[in-house]
Parts: structure tokens; C-alpha cells; sequence
């Protein structure tokens, strides 16, 4: 998907993370456009899931600043942060349903708590995302009782409840076998393609990467600070970075010689 004719729904300018005199990253700058699907990818620890935290407002950047549209959401009052934030939804690493809950509770949860429908229309609303996600009629199961790429899906279901222009998605296929992995990737496609949202995605699988992103950034541990920009295909066959080849290779770069764009 092009970037021509669309502005940033979400610009990062000179973000630093840290948890106290420890900088995680440092001096972080990128755009994610309307309706791309984005990828934040890296080796394990590199600070993968503290990004996606500082994006949706559960850590505060050391320095730096995260704008959503026009607005600066670093900056903002609760009350303007909290609206922004209407906008998100987000899917946890562990999917991080209700165990008490069955799945209609739990994705019925936001929407009662943010919205004034009637218990109908509820219902109603709740049964459209299950089916969204491939899930019509386990609407009265509960979490234990369905497969863990099931569970995933809900995740999903729940997280776009509110209709957000935004999700954000925190390894959504980890722990997946390569099968479940792929219709996963062929679902937040065919979403991103129905609903229009823009996707965030925190991933280091390469095959989930080049199936679904449209653009990603890599964090590199060993600088502390982004390795690349870019459509990951293209940094695989012509990124200067040696450690993003490698990454996105894993490994193979000796064979994959490196060539100006």
C-alpha cells in the first residue's frame, strides 16, 4: 500500500525509553501512515513492547515525543489523552481474555462500559466481531475451551469492539503453530483491508513480517537506537545495516549481498 497522499496517523520524534538510568532506546524517529499495517521488530529484549506501551500511554517517553494526527499525545492533558486513546485497540501478548468470562463477556465488556447501547444491540454488535474474526457461534465458550489461535482471534474480536482507527497487536502469533501463524496473518490483512484501521504490530517472526507489513522499524540492542526504517523486503535485499540483513535473513546475508536501492 502507498504512503503517496496520505499523512502520519502516528509520528515518533526523538523518543527515548528508559526505566530509570536505563535507556532501552534512544533517539527514535518514525511515521505510520494511514492504513499500512506496521511492524516493530527486533531481537528478543530489544525493546519491542516497551514502544508499543509508550504508543498507547502505559509508559512516558525520557525524551521524545509520540503525535497522533495534529495532536501531541506526550503533551496532552488527561482528559485530550484519554480521548485520543479512544481511538486504540489494543491486543495483548497473551490475548489477555477473562478466564471467567465467555467470549460474548468478554468482548461485550468495553462496549458496555463505553457506549450506551441496549442489551440487544450488544448482543448484536458482539456476534458481528466474533464473526469478523471466524468465531461465530462460540460466543458462549470460554477461553479454556477453544485453541490458542482461537484465543488470538478473540483477542482481536475484543480489541476492535469500539471500532478503533488503531490497533495494536503485541506478538500476535507467538506461541502459534506455522498454520494457525498464517491465517493469522491472512486475518489482520483481510481486516486491515475491510475496516480500513491502521495495524501495529510487535513481531520478530519473519514470516508473519514479510506476509502482512507494509513498513517497519528495527531496534537494534547493540546501538541502543533504530537500525532501519522501511518496507522490510526492501531492507532485506538493500539495507547498508549488516544487523538488519542479518536479522531479516536470519543469518543468510553472506548469500544476499546487500545492493544499492
Amino acid at each position: 500500500m502507498t504512503s503517496e497522499n496520505r499523512t502520519p496517523v502516528i509520528t515518533v520524534r526523538g523518543l527515548t525509553m528508559a526505566y530509570g538510568a536505563f535507556v532501552v532506546m534512544r533517539d527514535l524517529a518514525f511515521e505510520v501512515m494511514e492504513k499500512d499495517i506496521f511492524i516493530i521488530m527486533g531481537g528478543s529484549g530489544c525493546g519491542k513492547s516497551t514502544l508499543l506501551r509508550h504508543l498507547i500511554g502505559l509508559m512516558e517517553p525520557a525524551a521524545g515525543e509520540i503525535c497522533y494526527g495534529s495532536e501531541n499525545f506526550t503533551s496532552a492533558t488527561p482528559a485530550d489523552r484519554k480521548r485520543m486513546m479512544r481511538r486504540f485497540g489494543v491486543m495483548y501478548q497473551s490475548g489477555a481474555l477473562w478466564s471467567s468470562l465467555t467470549l460474548a463477556e468478554n468482548i461485550a465488556m468495553p462496549i458496555e462500559e463505553h457506549t450506551s447501547l441496549k442489551p440487544r444491540a450488544v448482543r448484536e454488535l458482539v456476534s458481528y466481531k466474533l464473526a469478523l474474526v471466524g468465531l461465530s457461534g462460540y460466543e458462549d465458550h470460554y477461553p479454556a475451551q477453544i485453541s490458542g489461535g482461537m484465543n488470538k482471534r478473540a483477542g482481536i474480536a475484543r480489541a476492535m469492539a469500539l471500532d478503533p482507527d488503531i490497533l495494536f497487536l503485541d506478538e500476535p502469533g507467538a506461541g502459534l503453530d506455522p498454520l494457525s501463524s498464517r491465517r493469522l496473518d491472512d486475518l489482520i490483512l483481510r481486516l486491515r483491508d475491510a475496516l480500513g484501521s491502521t495495524v501495529v504490530i510487535v513481531t520478530h517472526e519473519l514470516e508473519s513480517i514479510f506476509a502482512v507489513a507494509d513498513r517497519a522499524i528495527f531496534l537494534d540492542t547493540a546501538t541502543r537506537t533504530q537500525g532501519a526504517v522501511g518496507d522490510p523486503r526492501k531492507l532485506r535485499d538493500h539495507s547498508h545495516n549488516s544487523t538488519v540483513r542479518h536479522f531479516l535473513t536470519r543469518g543468510e546475508t553472506e548469500t544476499r549481498p546487500a545492493h544499492e536501492p
